[in-house]
């Protein structure tokens, strides 16, 4: 389910609003200065580029909190998509009709986080195309925007993409720096399932042997960083044929190429039979989509 994290959202649009309008409750000079209380609009939210959308949720958000801040009339928001929906240049995206002083304060914070998490999911949904029909699904990372991960994540999701661990505390992932510290992959290994008994781990590796290692000492989710394309073949061909950890078995290890994937080697990597493909740059990378906020001559 790919619920609207709410809670965290609403924390952003309050931190946002505070960093454009100086604190609480802020001041617009511009908008305060040129656009009477009583004043009212009508705006239309525009795609100004073919994506796909996520964070429509933010725009109610943004303009309630807004109104509450300076106390003037309610912005109504007709939503026209919703998140996941593909949509083209020129295509409306959401309808405002309220107070004009407010649709004016609200804009810039909206518009960058729609725009924001829109080219997240845009950027996800070209991974899902390239990988569509190979049986792998492209997962996200922990390279998020500092405070945006829920919401990247969550636009991860609209655009077709899968989520990883949602960071440190959930799942742990044994590293190379980790297993430089314990002295193995087995020790670190070891370590993680005697303090933690319960916890899923993940072990990354990059070669077949340490692959095998790994397997050997439990591990049943591999991260095969940095491979090319023929050891990531050999290395998922050498797990897969070892019994005890065969596809439909108990013990079925999952599989994930990770590190300088590519669109245009995406497809070869996900045919080497891996599970998973995880791409940083989902978050670390995409560029916004492109969304203005376009005020509405309502006079006849």
């Amino acid at each position: 389910m790919n619920a609207f994290p709410e809670a965290r959202a609403q924390a952003v649009v309050d931190g946002a609003l505070d960093e454009d309008l100086g604190g609480f409750p802020g001041l617009d000079l511009t908008s305060f200065a040129t656009i009477p209380a009583s004043q009212r609009s009508t705006a239309n939210v525009v795609a100004r580029a073919d994506g796909v959308l996520a964070g429509v949720p933010m725009i109610s958000l943004v303009f309630r909190a807004v109104t509450e801040r300076i106390r003037s009339a309610e912005v109504d928001v007709e939503p026209l998509h919703q998140d996941g929906d593909a949509v083209r240049r020129g295509d409306v995206i959401a309808v405002l009709r309220g107070s004009a002083r407010a649709t004016l304060v609200g804009e810039r914070t909206m518009l960058n986080l729609v725009s924001r998490l829109s080219g997240v999911a845009t950027h996800t949904r070209a991974w899902a195309d390239v990988l569509a029909g190979t049986g792998a699904m492209v997962l996200d990372t922990r390279k998020t925007t500092p405070g945006l991960r829920a919401l990247e994540k969550y636009a991860v999701r609209c655009g077709g993409g899968t989520n990883k661990r949602m960071g440190l505390h959930d799942v742990a992932m044994i590293k190379d720096n980790h297993k430089l510290a314990a002295g193995s992959v087995s020790a670190a290994f070891d370590a993680v399932r005697r303090t933690y008994p319960e916890v899923e781990i993940q072990v990354e590796v990059t070669t077949t042997a340490e692959a095998l290692e790994a397997v050997a000492a439990g591990a049943r989710f591999l991260l095969c960083d940095n491979m090319s394309v023929e050891l990531l073949r050999r290395t998922v061909e050498a797990v897969r044929g070892l019994r005890e950890v065969a596809r439909g078995a108990a013990g079925y290890v999952e599989i994930e190429a990770t590190g300088g994937l590519t669109l245009e080697v995406a497809r070869a990597y996900a045919e080497t039979g891996v599970d998973f493909l995880s791409v940083g740059g989902l978050t670390h990378s995409s560029p916004i989509l492109d969304i203005a906020l376009d005020l509405v001559d309502d006079q006849p």
